[in-house]
């Protein structure tokens, strides 16, 4: 059987939950989009996002440091970060890509804060369009959403210092 591509929980509630967007300037046709997207299923979903919690940034590359800022503010629950990068005559748009995931993965492991991917990458303007709100959906909207749910998932977990690789043999 074929996906039908991502599909959120039918009831989850944010009302409880903050978090924090990262726009790229870049691209503001389609971030714009992706933007708006996001807070209206954060909204949907009982959130609320004030204007402090919103902050852009020039271009996708600066996703990860736009992020470390907002975590630098305030606390936050989750951290959406949007973007759209889109095929030219050069590698740039996989270098770029590539950097963002890493940057966004080690930012949410160190702080402990999920950092989300939102970032659209199409080899054209009419399948960033599409992602944009269009016959694809709007990836802002699917990544608040992924937001809510690790954010939920954190809450409900016991807590405990977090750990990468081994633990000590001291116990700390």
């Amino acid at each position: 059987m074929a996906s039908k591509g991502y599909q959120a929980p039918e009831k989850v509630s944010a009302s409880e939950l903050r978090i924090g967007i990262v726009c790229s300037q870049w691209n503001e046709a389609i971030t714009s989009k992706l933007l708006e997207g996001a807070r209206t299923t954060l909204e949907n979903a009982g959130g609320t996002i004030l204007p402090e919690h919103i902050i852009q940034v020039p271009g996708s590359f600066e996703l990860p440091m736009g992020a470390r800022i907002l975590l630098g503010r305030d606390k936050f629950d989750a951290i959406v970060c949007l973007g759209c990068l889109i095929k030219g005559d050069t590698e740039h748009d996989t270098y770029i890509a590539q950097a963002v995931a890493q940057g966004l993965t080690m930012l949410s492991l160190q702080s402990n804060t999920p950092c989300l991917f939102g970032v659209i990458t199409a080899l054209t303007m009419d399948q960033a369009i599409a992602r944009a709100g269009g016959e694809h959906g709007n990836k802002g909207s699917e990544a608040v959403s992924s937001a809510i749910q690790m954010a939920l998932l954190k809450k409900t977990q016991p807590k405990s210092k977090p750990t990468i690789g081994f633990k000590s043999p001291l116990g700390d």
